[in-house]
């Protein structure tokens, strides 16, 4: 099968703030093993994926720190975007890249920043899908289980009366693609049983993806042929021009939510996308009163903290449910509850231009 993998790599990470920074966000960091995300996002397919087909796609500086990390992926597949304009320009061109290597292409467009705890069930649910996209016209998404009523996660509604069967693996035909909710929603959708968490990955031939464009987004389309006619030799005009007159959208807005041939299958492989600290507390081993500890500490009368202090002794006396993360210039201090306002931390510090923090 002609599958390739597009792993996403441009995201800043603000609530992983102060670890986290503009250079640095969270890809890039080795907060659920002693790798990086991104590198455990890439070990996770090869094998079976050679890494000839496997790419990367960020900013030019975002691109620089990728090369370091990861020297044994060739140059020309680590894709930069001229500008950053959310997934929808970047999965364009990335796609396009790689239809005009491979007509025939199946392409898995992935973040660089999530977690999978059961790796051999994840590519047997991506060699599924990637044969599922590769005999239909479908663009397939996975859709992840939901364990309590989450607020933080979109939800896709599917239809769970009329699967198709691809390579042992059932495909359901999404109806609706559904925003964040408040928690009466959320715990509506699941007594429903037939809404999943949105993953944000996807898979499509690439010719279906062009073909949905057309249909569904014809402004976007236009951009899509201007890009790959910008690939050919002696173009007038380059990606860069394109890329400024790109509209800043995400792919799930911008074609997802339009299509009528999107289907869905089962993302039942231990997935997280760890979008704040509190996440960690379930990955990182814990003590006997549940706090998650990366650092030297002593911990009296302390239940459900986390906190990350390598190389330094922390002392938590008589607390629960707190956050605590120290780094060279910053120290995070909040709720475990409240943590997803860690971004809000962030903005406050662009707006007082302490870009030193950033």
């Amino acid at each position: 099968m002609d599958l390739y993998a597009i792993i996403m790599a441009g995201g800043s990470g603000t609530r992983f703030w102060p670890l986290s920074r503009k250079q640095k966000p969270k890809q890039f960091l080795p907060i659920i093993s002693d790798k990086t995300m991104i590198e455990e996002t890439v070990a996770r397919l090869h094998p079976p994926l050679p890494l000839s087909r496997i790419f990367t796609i960020a900013d030019r500086n975002h691109t620089d720190v990728i090369r370091g990390l990861l020297p044994d992926i060739n140059s020309d597949n680590l894709l930069i975007e001229p500008l950053s304009r959310n997934t929808a320009p970047c999965l364009l061109l990335a796609t396009a890249t790689i239809h005009r290597l491979n007509p025939n292409a199946v392409v898995a467009a992935l973040p660089a920043d999530h977690l999978i705890r059961n790796r051999v069930r994840f590519v047997d649910s991506l060699k599924a899908a990637a044969a599922h996209a590769a005999g239909s016209p479908d663009l397939v998404t996975f859709g992840i289980p939901p364990t309590y009523p989450s607020t933080g996660y979109g939800y896709i509604r599917f239809a769970d009366d009329e699967p198709v069967e691809t390579a042992g693996e059932r495909f359901f035909p999404v109806k609706e693609f559904k925003e964040k909710p408040d928690v009466d929603l959320a715990r509506s959708f699941l007594q429903a049983g037939n809404y999943f968490w949105n993953s944000g990955m996807f898979v499509w031939k690439t010719s279906s993806f062009a073909a949905q464009l057309e249909q569904h987004a014809p402004s976007l389309y236009s951009f899509w042929k201007r890009i790959l006619a910008a690939m050919e030799p002696g173009a007038v005009e380059t990606i860069d021009t394109v890329f400024q007159e790109m509209p800043s959208i995400s792919i799930d807005y911008a074609l997802m939510e339009k299509s009528r041939r999107v289907s869905m299958s089962r993302g039942d492989f231990g997935w997280s996308d760890v979008g704040a600290w509190s996440a960690l507390s379930d990955i990182w081993n814990r003590d006997d009163d549940n706090n998650a500890l990366r650092g030297d500490a002593i911990s009296i009368q302390a239940e459900n903290c986390l906190v990350h202090n390598p190389g330094k002794l922390t002392a938590l006396i008589d607390v629960k449910d707190i956050i605590v993360v120290n780094t060279e210039d910053a120290l995070l201090i909040c709720s475990s509850r409240q943590d997803q306002k860690v971004k809000d931390v962030v903005n406050q510090l662009v707006r007082e231009s302490k870009k030193s923090l950033l």
